[in-house]
Formats: structure tokens, C-alpha cells, sequence
């Protein structure tokens, strides 16, 4: 009888493929997370619905869209009954945990279910000496984050019978603001990091919210982010690139620390002779900017926020050294887990497994269209607006709808909806939008019409703005 395979599941709060050197970093190098990518496959394209940490997280766990899980912003927190892969798996025999950074709401309901035993941050969680939320209440460790959550999935697994499989989610909080490293990893990237190419982009070329959003390393990076004063007499293109070196530097010290503990969680699975019946993957909850266009942080569509590290292994299966340029989604991960395990994917579930992509099947399904929706508008930090679309392998179109609810903004200004169309293939870093191009003009058709088939199939309504009437109900319940 083939054995079930244990599920081991890393998920990192900010880490952009970028800074993974399977990638090709030019940054940093990370050999414990390439031994994944090696020994299995890596995935170039594989994107995030919903670039923010808690609807990503939901997405992830159950296999839907935010429509469907009902975790669409940070303040929507999720009804932890739903299914999720856990809870399948939990019915199908498997022993299953969850340690580290949870977000997805606290209390009764939104606590996490399905789950044999779970340690989870309180909210965000802290860098040094943690506080962590049980079943049994509180529990404080003292030490750097990063190093207990792998202490605390290596003596949850010394306690699991040889025999049973099991199921752990290790989800980190770095390297997530405000970047704070350990001691050790200190002296590490103190020679210049390399620009991107578009670190100094105008958005000359976009629609209004890219010009409106407050997320420039130049402008927006707070004090608490660059923890020491710059030195006098910078102009400010020099302060931006010292800000950038400043910044980036605890970023990627951060993900060494990621690093050494993938190694280390990967060693303790080997010493207990489960390496070849482990699918190991590792991910990250969405995107992030280090640089490009200016920025940090995530949100937008364009690709910086839209891509995710995505690389797994299971040796038993899978062969060594692979990589596709398939469209894939966060959003395939539940099913995905589920088909590898040998159990059956919840009806709802909305995604595709990759098994047989990972395995070379000549049949397996291949996403044409992928379908982005971020419904956070013009939050009081970053000022991003809501906005929906689609990416196919060569193109990109994004529709604004500006106003959330026909609300004013934060700035109490209401701006019409604005459409973005990118050609990927002739612009790859995304600087013009060719929406409003007469050549430009049978593509843009196609892609609004795939746009809305892409919607009604997923089930996802589209965006209509309210009449005077609603909209001036609302602007009365402000």
C-alpha cells in the first residue's frame, strides 16, 4: 500500500520571489529554500488573488476566492468552520497543527478549526519574545520568533506516531514590517544592494491610483522602519537610496533567518526518515515591492504584488530540478494538497490541483486566465483603490472602480473608474498602459469580455456604482 504523504506547508508574510536566489536574486542568496525548488519543481508564475495577508491567508486554507470565503479586507475576519484542506484531511486520518502567524481574526468562530493542536501569534506577533495564543490560552516564549516557531513544529512532530501522516503549517512572520533581525544575522548586507530598474518610475504611464498611492520608500518609510537617523546634507535622491539600502538590508537579513530555519525543519524531517514522503511547500501569502516602481509594500496587480515565491517537493512523486511557466494561483494549494493526499477536493474549492503539472502528466489542466480582485479601498496608510482583473500569459487589464461604495476618499475626493491594459510581453515592468491605444483597440474587447466570462464562471459579481439615492444613504451613516 502506498504511503500517504505528510504535508508540510511554509507560508512567510512578505517574501517577494525576488529575494529567493532559485529566482535568481541579485541580492541574497537562500540555499535551504532552493533545495526545495531543486528537488522538486519551482513555480515563475504563480500569482496571489487578493494581495493582503488575511484574505490571501483564507484563500489559501479553504481553495476559494474572497467572495466565496467572505474574508475580502484586513477587517474581515474568517468564519473558521468553513472547509478547509486541514479539516478534509483532519477527516481523512491525518494528524494536523498550526504554528505561527494566523491573521485571519481571534475569538469564538474565527479561532483556528480543524486543527488536532495550534499555537498562533496574537495578531501580528513581535519579533523577540513572542506571545502565542493556544487553546489552553496565552503562552510567552522567550528568543527570536523566526527560531521558536521552528522549535515548536519540530517537538509537536517528535511527538507523532511513525505510522500516522500528518499535516503542519508553519506560517512565519517575517519578514514582515518592521523588519526587525535577529542579532546574529546583524553584520550581513552591508554593501549596496542593487536598484531595480524602475526604482525612480513617475507613473507617467498608469491610471490616476498609481500616482495616488502612499507607499514610495522615498516619501512614505517611517522612522520605525530605518531605525537610525540618515546622514546630513542628502538631497532627496540620495535619502531615497539610502532609505532603500536601509531598509532592504533588514528585510533580507530577516529572510536568512527564514532560511536557516527552512534548513533546519527540512534536516529534522530527514532524521525522521520522511523526506521522500513529505511534500514540502513553501510560499508566501502575497507579493511585495522591493523597489520596483519606488515602492514597498503590495496591494496593486502589477506583477510585484501579484507574484509569489511558489515551490515545492516531494521526492516519492515528483522529480528533481523541474520549473514551469504555468499561470497558477494561491488559490490551487488546497487542492493541490488534497489530490497528493489521495483525498477527495470539497466540492466548493476553486482552484486546480498541480500534482499533475509536478509529476509531467501530459493532461494536466493549465489555467489560461487568472482572475485578481483586491476590495481594500484607499486604506488610511497606503491609499490603493479597489480594483479587479485578469492576467492571461501576455496581457493584463485591470478595471478601478475608484469609489468603493461611491464614498468619498480619504482626502474626501470621488474620482470616476479608470481601466489599465498592459501588453507584458512588450512591457514587462508594466510602465504604459496601452488601455486607451487604438492598436491596442481588439484586444482590449477581448479581455473585457474574458473579464466578465472569468467573473460569472467564478461566481464573483461585478462592480456597479450605486444610484444618488444609495449613495447619498451612505454618505449619511458616515
Amino acid at each position: 500500500m502506498t504511503r500517504r504523504p505528510n504535508i508540510l506547508l511554509v507560508l512567510t508574510d512578505d517574501h517577494a520571489a525576488p529575494a529567493i536566489s532559485a529566482y535568481g536574486s541579485r541580492m541574497n542568496t537562500t540555499p535551504n529554500i532552493d533545495k526545495i525548488a531543486f528537488a522538486g519543481m519551482r513555480f515563475d508564475r504563480a500569482l496571489v488573488n487578493n494581495s493582503l495577508c488575511t484574505p490571501a491567508r483564507a484563500a489559501v486554507l479553504t481553495g476559494t476566492y474572497s467572495h466565496v470565503n467572505g474574508v475580502t479586507t484586513l477587517a474581515t475576519p474568517i468564519d473558521a468552520s468553513q472547509p478547509t484542506f486541514v479539516s478534509e484531511l483532519k477527516a481523512a486520518g491525518y494528524r494536523t497543527a498550526m504554528f505561527g502567524k494566523w491573521h485571519l481574526g481571534h475569538g469564538e468562530g474565527h479561532d483556528p478549526q480543524g486543527f488536532d493542536h495550534w499555537e498562533v501569534l496574537d495578531d501580528q506577533g513581535t519579533y523577540h519574545d513572542p506571545v502565542f495564543l493556544t487553546e489552553d490560552g496565552k503562552v510567552q516564549h522567550e528568543g527570536y520568533v523566526t527560531d521558536i516557531l521552528t522549535d515548536r513544529v519540530t517537538a509537536w512532530l517528535d511527538e507523532q506516531p511513525a505510522d500516522e501522516p500528518w499535516c503542519a503549517l508553519v506560517w512565519h512572520k517575517a519578514p514582515h514590517r518592521p523588519w526587525i533581525p535577529h542579532e546574529r544575522h546583524k553584520h550581513l548586507f552591508t554593501e549596496p544592494i542593487p536598484l531595480p530598474e524602475t526604482f525612480d518610475d513617475d507613473y507617467r504611464g498608469r491610471a490616476t491610483p498609481a500616482h495616488r498611492a502612499t507607499m514610495r520608500i522615498a516619501d512614505d518609510l517611517a522612522d520605525v522602519d530605518l531605525k537610525e537617523d540618515p546622514p546630513e546634507g542628502l538631497d532627496y535622491e540620495a535619502m531615497a537610496r539610502w532609505k532603500y539600502q536601509r531598509y532592504l538590508a533588514d528585510y533580507l537579513r530577516c529572510v536568512t533567518a527564514i532560511d536557516e530555519n527552512v534548513g533546519r525543519l527540512s534536516d529534522h524531517v530527514t532524521a525522521r526518515g520522511e523526506q521522500d514522503d513529505t511534500l514540502t511547500i513553501y510560499t508566501a501569502d502575497h507579493g511585495f515591492y522591493l523597489g520596483e516602481h519606488g515602492w514597498f509594500d503590495k496591494r496593486f496587480m502589477y506583477e510585484g504584488s501579484l507574484r509569489i515565491p511558489l515551490v515545492m517537493s516531494y521526492p516519492r512523486k515528483v522529480p528533481a530540478g523541474r520549473s514551469t511557466d504555468a499561470l497558477v494561483a494561491n488559490v490551487d494549494l488546497a487542492q493541490t494538497v488534497l489530490d497528493a493526499a489521495g483525498v477527495p477536493a470539497h466540492p466548493r474549492m476553486q482552484g486546480m490541483s498541480l500534482l499533475p503539472l509536478m509529476t509531467g502528466d501530459p493532461e494536466a489542466e493549465r489555467r489560461e486566465t487568472f482572475y485578481y480582485r483586491f476590495y481594500e479601498h484607499d486604506d488610511h496608510m497606503h491609499h490603493v483603490w479597489a480594483h479587479y482583473g485578469i492576467r492571461t500569459d501576455r496581457h493584463k487589464l485591470i478595471y478601478y472602480y475608484a469609489d468603493g461604495l461611491g464614498l468619498p476618499n480619504t482626502n474626501n475626493v470621488t474620482y470616476p473608474p479608470e481601466w489599465e491594459l498592459f501588453d507584458l510581453e512588450a512591457d514587462p515592468h508594466e510602465l504604459r498602459s496601452v488601455y486607451h491605444d487604438p492598436q491596442h483597440r481588439a484586444i482590449r474587447e477581448e479581455l473585457t469580455r474574458e473579464l466578465a466570462r472569468v467573473q460569472a464562471e467564478l461566481g464573483d459579481t461585478p462592480y456597479e456604482r450605486p444610484s444618488p439615492a444609495e449613495r447619498a444613504a451612505a454618505l449619511g451613516r458616515l
